[in-house]
């Protein structure tokens, strides 16, 4: 009988997928990089507890271009500075991807809010654009030109917060208590260029982005780099703190508890 593809992979097929997704190549992205200053109350209105803001209202928006062989993939990130208890890191609001296969792993394993969207980042000569879309519109757009090389920072560890939760079937909260995840990232870079330009930010009721605004802009880079993750529950999260802040994740809260027509399953 031929193999039936929905069946039981056996243990040694396991073993050589886990295997093979530990002893990936660094893989290297082009980007852009931007981040601001932004309004204090802004930013920490969207820190669900328990983040909490740090000295700085910073905003990081990153927009990259990943040449994989065969499946090049853009991907985006825009988030804001937190702390959670004596670690200082990023809480990424959105993260546009451009194929299904960067976002599901993320989404499911960690809990990053990827949603798919269009990535550009595009340079003729000095000039630079790149935009982050959804929906039919860029959201955040930076824009401006190269003017010189910066040094190469030496390789430095970053996190990011994420909050993996489950929605209840009943529509009530959630299944389980959510989880606060730290993911430890450890980047490296090999090429780095200042920009000089701007950030636009555009008014969209699925991405709303446009709610920090920039004030100062404190960095405005083109780089090359790499980087790899490692996640870590941290703690369990009052599902009552977290649940007024779970429609960052989604377009619409109401499209999780849409069912399929009636007679179609």
């Amino acid at each position: 009988m031929a193999r039936i593809r929905y069946g039981a992979r056996t243990e040694a097929e396991l073993a050589a997928a886990r295997t093979a997704s530990s002893r990936l190549p660094d893989i290297w992205s082009t980007g852009v990089v931007a981040v601001w200053e932004s309004d204090p109350d802004a930013v920490a209105a969207v820190l669900p507890p328990p983040l909490a803001p740090t000295a700085r209202p910073l905003v990081r928006v990153t927009i990259s271009k990943v040449a994989l062989a065969g499946y090049p993939l853009g991907a985006g990130s825009v988030a804001v500075a937190a702390a959670h208890r004596d670690v200082e890191g990023w809480y990424p609001l959105v993260m546009p991807m451009t194929h299904e296969r960067a976002l599901t792993g993320g989404r499911e394993v960690f809990g990053e809010p990827k949603k798919l969207g269009e990535v550009t980042v595009e340079r003729d000569g000095p000039v630079v654009r790149a935009a982050l879309a959804r929906h039919g519109i860029a959201f955040v757009e930076v824009r401006g030109a190269v003017s010189g090389p910066l040094p190469v920072p030496a390789p430095a560890r970053k996190t990011d917060f994420y909050f993996k939760f489950l929605p209840a079937v009943d529509g009530s909260g959630f299944d389980l208590d959510p989880v606060l995840v730290h993911c430890l990232r450890h980047e490296k870079v090999r090429k780095l260029e200042k920009i000089t330009g701007d950030v636009v930010l555009r008014e969209s009721m699925y991405d709303p982005v446009a709610d920090l605004p920039v004030r100062t802009l404190v960095e405005l880079t083109l780089g090359e780099k790499t980087s790899d993750q490692q996640g870590r529950v941290v703690e369990r999260v009052s599902a009552r703190s977290l649940l007024p802040y779970v429609h960052q994740r989604y377009d619409d809260p109401r499209q999780l508890h849409d069912g399929p027509p009636e007679g179609s399953v």
